[in-house]
Order: structure tokens, then sequence, then C-alpha cells
């Protein structure tokens, strides 16, 4: 996308004014007069002002203050009666709003690495040293919210005239070094604007991936970046440029973009479109699902590797055995099926969580199983018996293993649409007793 604003225009207090809701340019306001009374300089900062010049959309609101940001904050919530966090190691804080509104505010700060990816050591500084800590020069950019500036532009390294070429650079050459996630954010970036990185930071970037440093890095870290490519709107894209830096080595020794595996990641975004369209209501994790497309090829112990490695939450850890130990074997069977009964289909894909489906969707490449699926996320797996433990005891059946085998069965009857009344339960619990 071309910019909004060319680099003749340094005040973008028009452009804030139109693209942002009033509550957000308000409140901004209302720092800048705050910066103004408490005698610092406030200033818009992070993503927000890219994606501002960008045309997109983009509410996460940062604001770094020259001078103490911990005591701006306090100030600002006290104002408006907000909560507070302090993190008092980075000099950050969260502003939250009575109505909800969230905002972080940070000490402008310069950053020192003790080694290469280590946590940076904060220091107090200038703004011109806190963007210069940036990763890219297009997340270089400030905008200043003192009233007497407001709305002004600051762009000490090319950040504006990066994004007119469409260009991702680093701001200085140990930036990989430095934080060797910054590897995955160039292209995550790339692929998300369709920009391409710069001929230097190209080079750097390769010899940061040919270097063990990604290797270093701690588990959630990597965790953080490979999920957060992974939620870009076409991710594939982003795993083939993952693949010709062989970053893919450092999630697995035997993880390889395969011709059929980047197929399947083609596929995958396919059955993506179809699940969202089909079930628009229904929630599901998007970087989950091509998480477990990438492991497609690698065995359920490389897998489970994989998963601790990158200290994957327990949620997602769960999900992703389900499908790696369910999904082939229930494909089989749905492509072995021809007509299956609505309780063939039921026990087919029970144990597989909706993010397992999509991709059984995708791996089948079949209108028939999809529809199938379909049938089973809005019909099947909602039926219940209307009959329970303790109905099974008022008819007279003493409890046991038995009480499993009649609801079992009598789940069955009502998929197959055998039973439709409580009474028809009681009618085949007692002709199961009498067995």
């Amino acid at each position: 996308m071309k910019p909004v604003i060319s680099r003749g225009h340094r005040n973008l207090r028009a452009l804030m004014h139109r693209r942002l809701p009033a509550k957000i340019f308000k409140r901004l306001q209302e720092i800048g007069r705050l910066a103004d009374a408490t005698s610092v300089s406030a200033y818009l900062v992070g993503g927000l002002v890219r994606d501002l010049l960008l045309g997109y959309t983009n509410l996460d609101v940062d604001i770094a203050v020259e001078g103490d940001g911990m005591a701006f904050a306090r100030r600002l919530a006290d104002r408006y009666g907000a909560g507070l966090k302090v993190f008092d190691r980075f000099a950050t804080a969260l502003v939250v709003f009575p109505d909800g509104f969230k905002l972080d505010v940070a000490t402008a700060r310069c950053e020192s690495y003790a080694h290469p990816t280590a946590l940076p050591t904060v220091e107090p500084s200038s703004i011109k040293d806190d963007l210069y800590r940036r990763d890219f020069t297009i997340n270089a950019l400030a905008i200043r919210l003192n009233a007497s500036h407001f709305g002004e532009l600051v762009d000490f390294y090319g950040g504006q005239r990066d994004l007119e070429r469409k260009v991702i650079r680093v701001l200085h050459a140990r930036s990989f070094v430095d934080d060797p996630t910054r590897v995955f954010r160039a292209i995550r970036f790339e692929q998300r604007f369709g920009f391409h990185i710069e001929k230097h930071t190209l080079t750097l970037l390769k010899e940061a991936a040919a270097s063990d440093l990604v290797r270093r890095l701690s588990g959630p870290r990597l965790r953080n970046e490979v999920m957060r490519l992974l939620s870009e709107q076409a991710p594939a894209r982003a795993i083939r440029r993952m693949a010709e830096f062989d970053l893919l080595r450092f999630l697995h020794a035997d993880l390889a973009l395969t011709s059929h595996l980047a197929g399947l990641l083609v596929d995958l975004g396919k059955s993506l479109a179809w699940w969202t369209k089909r079930f628009p209501r229904r929630p599901f994790d998007r970087a989950l699902v091509y998480f477990i497309g990438l492991m497609d090829e690698l065995s359920e112990s490389a897998t489970h590797s994989v998963v601790k490695r990158l200290a994957l939450p327990g949620e997602q850890a769960h999900k992703i055995s389900l499908a790696k130990r369910h999904l082939a074997p229930a494909l089989r069977s749905l492509v072995r099926q021809r007509s299956p009964k609505p309780s063939e289909t039921y026990r087919t894909l029970a144990d597989l969580p909706d993010e397992g489906l999509i991709l059984l969707v995708a791996k089948a490449r079949s209108k028939d199983i999809a529809r199938l699926v379909s049938a089973y996320v809005t019909t099947q797996q909602h039926v219940k018996p209307s009959l329970n433990g303790t109905d099974l005891k008022a008819l007279g059946i003493k409890p046991g293993p038995v009480y499993k085998k009649i609801l079992d069965r009598l789940l069955e009857a009502r998929l197959n649409g055998e039973v439709k009344t409580k009474a028809d339960e009681r009618k085949l619990v007692k002709k199961l007793a009498e067995v």
C-alpha cells in the first residue's frame, strides 16, 4: 500500500483526526496537554504511526515520554481514575481507563545488550535514542503530542522514505545480533505489507540466520515470533521465506518445506476461508491451525519436541497432540466410508479440535468430506441423550460400566434418528437392560 502522506508533509494532525476514532484522537490531545502541564515531551510511537501513514487500522496506542515516564503514567492514571500496572525493569506502564481503553507508557530510553539474545538493559534517554533501538526504520517513527507541536512527525532515520519505497531496513549493523527475533519480524512485515528487505539488511539477516543465534533464544521468545508470523493473513508465503533462509531448522532438524507441505499450506488457506464463511461466529486459533499444518510431515515424537522447545501453553499443546494422534486415522476412515452414518462421523471426528478439523478439510480436498465436517460441527457435535445416569438408576439399572455402554448406545441412536423423544430413549434402555 502506498503511504497516504508523502515526505513533504511533516504534521499529521489532519490525518490523525481523519483516521483515528474520535475517542483516541481526543485522548491523545489530553495526553499532550498533560505533558505540557508536567514539563515533559510525549510522543505517539510504535506500529500505530507506521500504519497511520500506510492507511491501515491500528488502535494499539504506545506513548514514549522524554523524562520520567512512570511518574507521567501515574499522573495520567490519577487524572482519569484509570488502572495502572508498572513494569519497573523496562520503565513501562499499562494504563487502563474506566471505559476499557488501554495504552502503554514508556520512558524514552536507550538499550544495551550484555550478549546476543539477552534481554536489554535500559537507561532513560532522548526520543532519538529511543527510536534508534527499534527493529526497522518503518517502526522508528514518532508523532509529537505536546499541544504546541501536536501531530508533528519525528523521523530521524528515514522511516517515511522507506515506507514510500516499500523497504524493510534495520537501523544498524548489529540489529539481528542484538535481537535475533528480528529475523522473523523482518519476514513478517515484508509479507504483510508486500515490501522487500533492503540489500544490506538482507545480507545481515542471512548472516544471522546462518549462525546459531536463533538457537540461543528462549522458547517463549521464539514461540511468540513464530506464532505472530503464523497469525498473519497469508503465512504460507512467510513460511516459504523462512525455509529460504533455513530458519525451519531452529524448530526441528527434520522440518523442511517439501513441495507437498507447501501445497498443503496453500490448501489450508482455502480451508480457513471455507471455515470462516461457514462458521463466522465460531472462534479458533489461526496460528495454531498453521502450526499443526507445518508439523504435518513430522512424527508425533518430533512434534512433541517442537512443542517442548517452544514451551507452548497447555491448551495449545493439548490440541496439537490430539490433532497429531487422531487426524490421520480420521481422514482414512472418512475416505473409506462412502456414506457413513451420523454416529460414525461423530465417532471419527469427536477427538479432533476445531483447528484439526480445518486441517482435515485441507488435506481431504473433498467437498463430500467438507460436508461431513460441516454436519458434525453444526449438528452432531451438539447432540446429547436426554437420559443420564440418574435416570438409569431410577429405571432400576445397577450402577457400573454398563452405564457408559447404555449412554453411548443412546447417543448413537439419537444421532442416527432411531430415537427422538425421552420416551423413545426409555424404551431403548429397557430393551438394552434385558440383553
